[in-house]
C-alpha cells in the first residue's frame, strides 16, 4: 500500500479541495500519513495570492523532496497554474497539476507512476488546463471534512472581477458555478454525518450563477424580483441559500466573502428571511479611500460600502462585519491612508484581515508608479492592526451578560486550564471550563446556550451554562 502525505497552503477553497483529494486517494486504497513522515507521494496544494504564498509553496515542495528524494512530489493548484516556467525548472517537482484537474489527481499520479522515467511534469500538457477558455465547473464533493463541527461547501470557482492587484483570475479562470442539486446533496450528506453548520465558500460566491444566465437552466430558477444591475444573477445564490435553509438537521449557514455591491435592500430582505443564516458577513473592503479603490478597480465607493453595512445592521441585531484591507497600495499617500484609517474606524468592524500590498507579476498594479517601501507597508499594517484590536475587543465586549447559542468545537488549554470552546452565530469564540462534573468532549458538535460572563483572553469570552 503506497503512502501519501498532504500539505495545504492558502484559502478555504484550497482546504476544501485538499480534503477532497485526500478522500480520493483513500478510496483508491492509499494510506494517508502525516506530512512530516516519510511517504511515497507528497501532495503540496499551492497558493499564489502573495509573494509570501509563492515562497511558502516552493519551501514545502523542496521540504518534501528533501524528506524522501525517491518520493513523487506533486505540486498542485494556483502556483502551478501561474508559474509554469518556474515549475519546469524546479527539480523538486515530479508532477505538476493545475486547477480544475484536482478531481483527477489519483488517475494523473498513477499515469505518471506507470512510466515515471518517460513522463514529463505535465503529462504532455494534460495536467495543467487552459483556464482562459472557461471550462465547466470541476465537480468535487466531500463526504467528510477536516473540521469536526462545520463543513465547508464549495459552490463556485473562478473570478471575473480583475482587481488590479490580483492574480487569482489567472490562477482560477472565469466564473464556473456548481449545480444546486449537487450542493444540496453534499449538504445533506454532511448533516447525516453529524455536521450542524455549513460554510458556503468559493473564489467569488457573489458571482454564483453568472454562467447560468442565458441558458435553459435560468428559467428554472425563481425570479426574486428584487435584484437588478450587475448582480441580477444573485437570485441564483439566494435560491441555493433558501434551499439549504430547508435542509432538515442543518442548524447554521455561514457565508463566505461577499462582494460589497451585492448587499442591497432587496438581497438582504430575501436573505434575512432564511432563519439559519449566521449574522456574520465578510465584505472585502481593501481600502477606505475612493481614489485608491479606483486604482484597485474595485468598482464601488466608500459610501456604497457604508450603505451596505447599514442595510445589514438594519436587518440583523449587531451582525459581525469583517473585512480585508491592503496596506501600502501603489501611490497610496499619507492622506489617502489617513482616510482609510478614518473610514475603518467609522464602520466599526468586528475583525479586519490586514495584508501589505504584494506585487503580482502580470497584474496592472505591478506596473503602477509609486511603489511603497516594505517599511512603509509594515508601518501602515501596524496602524491598522492597532485599530483592529480595539474594535474587535469592543465588539466582543458588547455581548457580555447576554446569552448566546454556542456550537462546541473542541477542547483547548488556556492559561493551564482545560476549556471546551466554540463559536456563537456571529463568530465570537467562547470557552467554558471543564473539570469534575462539568460537561466535556461529549458536547462537541452540539449547540448550547451560554451566558457570556467575561473576557478570558482578548479574543475569547468566558461562558457559563444556563
Amino acid at each position: 500500500m503506497k503512502t501519501v502525505a498532504f500539505h495545504n497552503l492558502g484559502c478555504k477553497v484550497n482546504s476544501y479541495e485538499l480534503d477532497a483529494m485526500q478522500q480520493y486517494f483513500q478510496k483508491s486504497g492509499y494510506s494517508i500519513v502525516d506530512f512530516a513522515q516519510k511517504a511515497d507521494i507528497y501532495v503540496v496544494n499551492t497558493c499564489t495570492v502573495t509573494n509570501i504564498a509563492d515562497r511558502k509553496s516552493r519551501q514545502m515542495i523542496h521540504k518534501a523532496k528533501a524528506m524522501n528524494p525517491e518520493a513523487v512530489v506533486v505540486a498542485v493548484g494556483c502556483y502551478v497554474q501561474t508559474h509554469q516556467g518556474e515549475i519546469e525548472k524546479d527539480e523538486s517537482i515530479d508532477l505538476a497539476i493545475g486547477n480544475n484537474k484536482k478531481k483527477d489527481i489519483v488517475e494523473l499520479v498513477e499515469t505518471f507512476l506507470s512510466d515515471r522515467k518517460g513522463r514529463d511534469k505535465t503529462l504532455g500538457g494534460i495536467s495543467i488546463p487552459d483556464l482562459e477558455h472557461a471550462p465547466a465547473y470541476e465537480e468535487i464533493s466531500l463526504e467528510q471534512t477536516a473540521e469536526h463541527t462545520r463543513a465547508y461547501i464549495k459552490i463556485q470557482d473562478g473570478c471575473n472581477q480583475f482587481c488590479s492587484y490580483c492574480a487569482i483570475p489567472y490562477a482560477r479562470g472565469r466564473v464556473r458555478s456548481r449545480r444546486p442539486e449537487h450542493i444540496l446533496e453534499e449538504a445533506r450528506t454532511m448533516v447525516s454525518r453529524g455536521y450542524r453548520e455549513v460554510v458556503i465558500t468559493g473564489i467569488h460566491i457573489s458571482s454564483y450563477g453568472l454562467d447560468f444566465d442565458g441558458t435553459s437552466y435560468n428559467s428554472a430558477v425563481a425570479d426574486t424580483g428584487v435584484l437588478d444591475g450587475e448582480f441580477s444573477h444573485a437570485g441564483h445564490l439566494l435560491e441555493v441559500i433558501k434551499r439549504l435553509d430547508m435542509v432538515e438537521g442543518l442548524e447554521r449557514i455561514r457565508l463566505g466573502s461577499l462582494e460589497p455591491r451585492i448587499i442591497t435592500e432587496g438581497f438582504i430582505k430575501e436573505l434575512s428571511a432564511c432563519k439559519k443564516i449566521c449574522p456574520h458577513f465578510h465584505l472585502s473592503l481593501q481600502s477606505g479611500c475612493d481614489s485608491v479603490l479606483e486604482r484597485m478597480n474595485r468598482r464601488y465607493t466608500c459610501e456604497d460600502f457604508r450603505r451596505g453595512v447599514e442595510v445589514l445592521r438594519s436587518a440583523y441585531d449587531r451582525p459581525a462585519i469583517t473585512t480585508d484591507l491592503i496596506a501600502g497600495f501603489p501611490g497610496e499617500s499619507e492622506e489617502e491612508f489617513a482616510r482609510t484609517l478614518s473610514f475603518v474606524e467609522s464602520i466599526g468592524f468586528y475583525e479586519t484581515h490586514i495584508f501589505p500590498f504584494s506585487r503580482r507579476k502580470g497584474t496592472v498594479a505591478d506596473r503602477l508608479p509609486g511603489q511603497l517601501t516594505e517599511k512603509q507597508k509594515k508601518e501602515r499594517c501596524a496602524a491598522l492592526a492597532r485599530l483592529n484590536e480595539a474594535q474587535s475587543k469592543a465588539y466582543r465586549g458588547a455581548f457580555l451578560t447576554s446569552t448566546q447559542p454556542v456550537l462546541f468545537e473542541r477542547t483547548k488549554q488556556i492559561g493551564g486550564a482545560s476549556y471546551l470552546t466554540g463559536h456563537t452565530p456571529n463568530y465570537i469564540e467562547v470557552a467554558v471550563r471543564t473539570s469534575g462534573e462539568a460537561p466535556g468532549e461529549e458536547l462537541i458538535g452540539q449547540i448550547r446556550p451560554l451566558l457570556l460572563a467575561d473576557f478570558l483572553e482578548d479574543e475569547v469570552l468566558l461562558g457559563e451554562f444556563v
